[in-house]
């Protein structure tokens, strides 16, 4: 079963530093019939504006994974880690039993453009944690690769959920594909370009939801970035 998320159909956050586009139910913005897919809870597109930010702000018992598409983003929180997150680079923080950050954009005259996406935890009142790790784009392109996982194969990020994140470039042409475990569940966000996703046209910001299928099959149509979830 395949189900599409498209990107026009998302909530809307608008204020005068920050465009957030929210594929599930985010602060203001409730829809009972989009709250989160599996153990993916948050799904926003973000645009900040130079100079601008969050400020400090706490969370507890979520899986935070940040994605930067365009510019950069500076990050501190509360565990002293700091620095700044650039396009091809993962950061992962787990809350746990409650962490502060901030997430400010240093450029005085460009946006910044990222995903924020949360996940669920396996277990709730762990230590917080940090990592950011680099993953260039070479080295994805034209296949999928696994930037997070619960065992952090293949240098990979290590989460606390049972879900694992694959990122892909892809030119048009050839199609890649993901086999799916027995009754096992994914969601991929097109982060760019316009592809077919098991036969379905989707483009940049739309979401795709697929339950008991075997494969995912991408192929794109003109050059694209995609961003798989594994998810049991």
């Amino acid at each position: 079963m395949i189900r599409i998320r498209k990107a026009s159909q998302r909530g809307r956050t608008a204020i005068d530093w920050l465009d957030s586009l929210h594929t599930f139910s985010f602060g203001d913005y409730h829809d009972p019939a989009h709250m989160s897919f599996r153990s993916l809870r948050v799904m926003n597109e973000d645009w900040i504006k130079p100079g601008a930010g969050f400020g400090m702000h706490p969370h507890r018992d979520m899986e935070i994974v940040t994605y930067v598409l365009e510019g950069a983003l500076d990050h501190k929180d509360s565990l002293g880690s700091g620095g700044s997150l650039r396009p091809g680079e993962v950061q992962y923080m787990s809350a746990g039993t409650g962490i502060r950050h901030s997430e400010f954009n240093p450029s005085a005259s460009e946006p910044v453009h990222l995903y924020q996406i949360w996940l669920l935890p396996e277990q709730r009142g762990l230590p917080p944690a940090y990592e950011q790790r680099s993953f260039p784009a070479a080295e994805r392109r034209g296949r999928f690769q696994v930037v997070a996982s619960p065992d952090g194969r293949d240098n990979s990020l290590r989460i606390r959920q049972a879900a694992e994140l694959s990122l892909a470039v892809l030119d048009a042409g050839a199609p890649i594909h993901h086999p799916l475990r027995p009754g096992g569940h994914a969601w991929l966000q097109m982060l760019r370009g316009t592809a077919t996703v098991n036969g379905q046209t989707v483009s940049a910001g739309d979401g795709v939801a697929l339950s008991d299928e075997i494969n995912v099959t991408v192929q794109a149509a003109q050059p694209s970035e995609v961003l798989l979830f594994d998810l049991a």
